[in-house]
């Protein structure tokens, strides 16, 4: 025999060891392993067996125990009744265990209380489709309203973002102005050049400074 025991386990594979068989490597070389196939006739769950075809919550007759109620009934009323029925047999059999412990009612009572019990659970099983459609309700209300509430953030930045552009291109100076106020007067021009021909020995600065002013005062 070899050294190395191959280790055969009845329970699936860890998650990550399975998701680890679907890389990309093994899905494009087609070793990836298949899913299971879907089960058409019965199956075994937490040691019992159940058929495919069954409904999600089988009657009490389907699962080999005899109805306490009608088959129309209001089910608070009728878990009330259990409830209450629950405690008349449990004081009872308390009763009998102080009295006569050996009598053989005091099984009855066991199993009064054992049917008593998954009643209680068949009628709160069938709240669950309830209580699926509830959940599932109150999550798409939830993110109903988490979208509503991104969506009016967004708004509220969106109109904060027109303000301050409209409040900038409000402020902003009118063309012709700007254009207006850049303008250099001929004259001046004429001037520096009939200045520039007769005298050559003066600054030349002094004029250019002098538009410069006049640009300026124009600009204030």
């Amino acid at each position: 025999m070899s050294s190395e025991t191959a280790q055969v386990s009845s329970l699936p594979l860890p998650p990550m060891q399975y998701i680890n068989f679907y890389t990309d490597d093994n899905v494009r070389r087609n070793r990836a392993p298949l899913p299971p196939r879907p089960i058409h006739d019965t199956y075994s769950m937490f040691g019992n067996t159940f058929n495919a075809d069954d409904t999600i919550i089988r009657s009490l007759e389907s699962q080999g125990f005899r109805r306490l109620y009608p088959l129309h009934f209001d089910r608070r009323r009728e878990l009330k009744k259990l409830n209450h029925s629950l405690l008349a047999n449990f004081l009872d059999l308390l009763d009998l265990l102080v009295h006569c412990p050996d009598s053989p009612k005091r099984a009855e009572k066991v199993e009064d209380l054992s049917l008593l019990f998954i009643h209680i659970h068949h009628l709160l099983n069938e709240f669950r489709p309830h209580q699926a459609r509830e959940t599932l309700r109150v999550m798409m209300e939830l993110q109903k309203r988490q979208r509503v509430e991104t969506a009016m953030r967004f708004q509220k930045h969106l109109d904060k973002v027109q303000d301050i552009l409209q409040n900038a291109l409000q402020s902003l100076p009118d063309q012709n102005e700007s254009d207006s106020k850049f303008l250099v007067p001929t004259e001046i021009l004429d001037h520096m050049d009939n200045n520039s021909n007769d005298n050559t020995c003066v600054d030349s600065c002094y004029e250019l400074d002098r538009l410069m002013c006049n640009v300026v005062d124009n600009m204030r």
